[in-house]
């Protein structure tokens, strides 16, 4: 069967789109594949993530989103444990980052439920340093306030070139760096 010049003209502006994606280039195209909810079977390129963001304050879950967005990760927020469990069940994530919650207990419960609904996602705790580590088995944690305003972008590169959770020999799932002391 033989393709029509439309159909090879729009199969060639895909592969355009899809290698300036891989390129990390800037495009309109780009930033808006980044919004777009993938189904789970998709082939996510190599340098980019699913990136579950949760936490209670918009403000720093929008500010997020856009620093890891604009380092080519596909970014998706949950601010209530209803809205964790449906985007567990429907997206697979390479990185989870849990932010500021109410109580500890509700950051151990939003915790337990992407450790249950999805066992292989690395999950980095972002935690005010004066509160200090509430998720002793994180895969990293990150304190703020930080004085570069990278560094949350540079702890889920570092995540993503560890093995996934499980499959890892114990030693190598150390954190990366300890801020401050785990609390129980």
């Amino acid at each position: 069967m033989s393709m029509k010049p439309v159909q090879i003209a729009s199969m060639r502006a895909r592969t355009k789109k899809i290698e300036a994606m891989d390129n990390n280039e800037s495009t309109p195209t780009h930033h808006a594949a980044c919004r777009i909810d993938f189904s789970p079977h998709v082939r996510i390129l190599s340098r980019m993530a699913v990136v579950l963001c949760t936490g209670v304050e918009e403000g720093l879950l929008t500010t997020r989103k856009l620093m890891l967005e604009n380092a080519g990760h596909i970014v998706i927020v949950a601010m209530t444990e209803p809205a964790i469990l449906k985007a567990c069940q429907r997206q697979n994530f390479q990185v989870a980052v849990i932010g500021q919650e109410n109580t500890p207990g509700k950051k151990k419960r939003v915790f337990a439920l992407v450790r249950r609904h999805r066992p292989s996602t690395k999950i980095l705790e972002v935690y005010p340093i004066e509160v200090g580590r509430i998720l002793k088995k994180a895969d990293d944690w990150l304190a703020l306030p930080k004085q570069e305003p990278t560094e949350l972008v540079e702890r889920v590169a570092n995540l993503l070139k560890r093995v996934p959770s499980g499959l890892a020999h114990k030693s190598a799932t150390t954190p990366l760096q300890a801020d401050a002391p785990n609390r129980e």
